[in-house]
């Protein structure tokens, strides 16, 4: 967890979403879950829960962008591969109590109203997410029309894979999902690049 009282907040409001979602985190369970003084959230996020819900996003929807990035570094197969490793960790880890608050603000919340601020730092994450697939596959030589196919399908299995294996209290769903689309990826590479 971060120092800074203001980042401690908003990467605890990212875990509740992960486990919660935006119903069920309240401002208090917030401050007590980031360990700072009640007072401290209504003076840093003064549009109060809806101020705070988006940051989360934003915040987390940063966090899997960068690691994602990296990862992609190494190609495609090798970024997906470490993407779905930390995302396995991260569900086993949590007895598959915490999921993408990310998606989980986007499934949960309304386009509009106080929540609309929150719903469109989710889009914009998918968008990012699959921007940089799309980018990695079509720099290893994929059709940038199947490396647009290819990216929006992978972020909606990771997505869905993760609810289910929350379901399920098992990491099959994840592995299913890193099968087919490894192998996908696999074929829509160049003879010369296929890893």
């Amino acid at each position: 967890m971060p120092n800074n009282p203001r980042e401690r907040i908003v990467a605890g409001a990212a875990d509740m979403l992960a486990r919660g979602g935006l119903a069920r985190t309240s401002v208090r369970e917030l401050a007590r879950h980031a360990d700072t003084p009640l007072g401290s959230t209504y003076h840093y996020f003064p549009e109060g829960k809806p101020q705070l819900a988006r940051e989360a996003v934003e915040y987390a929807g940063e966090s899997i962008s960068t690691m994602l990035e990296a990862a992609l570094q190494d190609g495609p197969v090798d970024g997906l591969r470490s993407l779905l490793a930390v995302t396995r960790t991260m569900l086993i880890d949590s007895e598959f109590e915490a999921g993408c608050p990310v998606f989980s603000v986007a499934v949960t919340e309304s386009r509009s109203g106080s929540t609309q601020g929150a719903v469109d730092a989710a889009k914009e994450s998918f968008s990012r997410w699959e921007r940089a697939l799309r980018v990695s596959l079509v720099e290893a030589g994929v059709d940038n029309d199947d490396a647009e196919g290819i990216a929006a399908l992978t972020v909606c299995s990771f997505e869905g894979a993760v609810g289910v294996c929350r379901a399920e209290g098992s990491t099959r769903a994840l592995d299913t999902v890193e099968d087919f689309l490894t192998g996908l990826i696999t074929h829509a590479l160049p003879p010369a690049d296929h890893r």
